[in-house]
């Protein structure tokens, strides 16, 4: 009898947790069929374009992605400012609303992530090669532009189409590392003349818009991603990842973009999209939390009051500050989609506090995106909306629906993926925290390895953020459940 691999059995987990939560796990063969017809990248499109691949354009994503979303460029200018570009892959220019690669990513909305195998929202020849912005590849593009002053505020801004180069396929860990010192400038960046002047021209720029955000009251966290290391088909073990610079980098970059594309559409008179994180869902519980690291936040939910609370307690205890952000990311509520119709008073987003911010940058990915590019072209070709005020709100709570159930598929494969690696420490002790607690059931997260699970027994009393010592009393695989019990 033959042994299920551990990713061929993890795929069959995200392949039937996606259709139970109403996502299409397999590409229609209408879809496909559509791609295949594409033997080249689109080379034309309605709006007018300028001709950029000069500029010293580079990718900076995880080790392994192909679906290059976006490339970004600096220019230092005179008297301190610098003129920051962002190009966003023209996914529009290949995919027409209406066909069936639309329709399908229309349903899906997003690219659902598990840590044996990605479901693209687009077939793979568009999103890691046609529709992406490849390697040393032209590429159409929406490029979104700033102005950022010495001081890391906005000065200017514009958005136009152009035609664009990759000039360097870059990687978070090893730019990070780089950047802090820590490692060597990576070969692709070294082998194009100017590339590092212009990396830490972008690293001095972002780093100056997370100052003024965070003066702002944005909410700084450090959050501890699980990265998933197979061998071959085997899952050997899941490692802690940590952030770094070029993470925040990019992070700082998009969040500027998104406002710019925010304001471009509401200054034409057009709606857009936008990402919505209102005010805290349990701000009595973050007033309690703070309470107990003897500190104070107001009664009534203040952003700027938050962020300061988390500078201090980073500063104060830097290594337990991963578990805090998590359990204040639980503790502020899941973000939705809205629309904002031109001239009304947009809404928030209180994490990030911004008052613009329209996701734009990802349309490879995600299909807010794809449709904020729609508008964003429509708008610069002088057409008509493409979308309805009632077309985009039914397009809003789609996203929202789906977005939310594709975390969730993410998040079971995960811990089945967890339960995989773990299984053999049946009756071992952890240090832990919990991260969630309500009539459904208390959930601890333990560091190492970095691993969440239910718990089972000793839970009374208990609320997000206590930390207590555990046992781990079973695993499900195929249900990736992890069960705890207090030690």
């Amino acid at each position: 009898m033959t042994q299920t691999s551990d990713r061929a059995q993890l795929r069959a987990i995200a392949v039937r947790a996606m259709r139970e939560r109403g996502l299409d796990p397999d590409m229609p063969a209408a879809a496909s069929a559509q791609a295949d017809q594409m033997a080249s990248p689109p080379r034309t499109t309605d709006e007018p374009t300028r001709d950029l691949r000069a500029l010293l354009w580079c990718s900076i994503d995880n080790d392994d992605s192909r679906d290059l979303d976006q490339l970004s460029v600096a220019e230092p200018l005179a008297g301190g400012d610098v003129k920051v570009m962002v190009a966003i892959a023209d996914v529009d220019a290949a995919v027409a609303k209406g066909t069936p690669v639309d329709q399908h990513a229309a349903r899906n909305t997003t690219s659902v992530y598990t840590p044996a195998v990605i479901f693209p929202m687009l077939p793979e020849k568009l999103s890691t090669d046609l529709t992406s912005l490849a390697d040393r590849q032209d590429r159409l593009a929406v490029v979104v532009e700033v102005v950022v002053s010495s001081a890391g505020e906005l000065s200017s801004s514009a958005v136009y189409g152009a035609l664009v180069r990759n000039h360097a396929k870059l990687a978070y860990n090893s730019v990070g590392a780089w950047l802090a010192g820590q490692g060597a400038l990576p070969a692709p960046a070294a082998a194009v003349p100017g590339m590092a002047d212009q990396l830490r021209v972008q690293d001095h720029v972002a780093q100056a818009l997370a100052r003024v955000r965070h003066e702002h009251g944005a909410l700084e966290f450090v959050t501890i991603e699980p990265e998933h290391v197979f061998d071959g088909d085997t899952l050997q073990e899941i490692r802690a990842q940590a952030p770094n610079r070029a993470k925040s980098l990019i992070e700082n970059l998009m969040i500027a973009a998104n406002g710019v594309v925010a304001r471009f559409l509401d200054r034409h008179g057009f709606p857009s999209l936008r990402r919505v994180v209102k005010s805290p869902e349990r701000w009595d519980r973050i007033r309690a939390l703070a309470s107990l690291a003897g500190d104070s936040l107001p009664p009534d939910a203040d952003v700027v009051a938050l962020s300061q609370f988390l500078a201090r307690r980073r500063a104060a205890a830097p290594d337990l500050f991963p578990d805090l952000s998590r359990t204040i990311i639980k503790l502020l509520g899941s973000g939705e989609y809205a629309v904002d119709p031109p001239g009304a008073d947009p809404p928030g987003h209180f994490g990030l506090a911004v008052r613009d911010y329209a996701h734009s940058t990802a349309p490879n990915r995600r299909y807010p995106d794809l449709v904020t590019q729609r508008l964003l072209k429509a708008a610069l070709a002088g057409r008509q909306w493409p979308y309805a005020i009632e077309e985009l709100e039914r397009l809003a709570a789609q996203c929202t629906r789906q977005e939310d159930a594709a975390n969730k598929v993410e998040r079971q494969v995960r811990k089945s993926a967890a339960a995989l690696v773990i299984r053999s420490r049946i009756g071992d002790r952890f240090d832990a925290v919990v991260t969630g607690a309500s009539p459904k059931g208390t959930y601890v997260r333990i560091g190492a390895p970095p691993i969440e699970g239910r718990l089972m027994r000793g839970e009374q009393g208990l609320d997000v953020g206590d930390h207590l010592r555990v046992r781990l009393s079973g695993v499900d695989v195929d249900r990736g459940f992890i069960d705890f019990v207090a030690a």
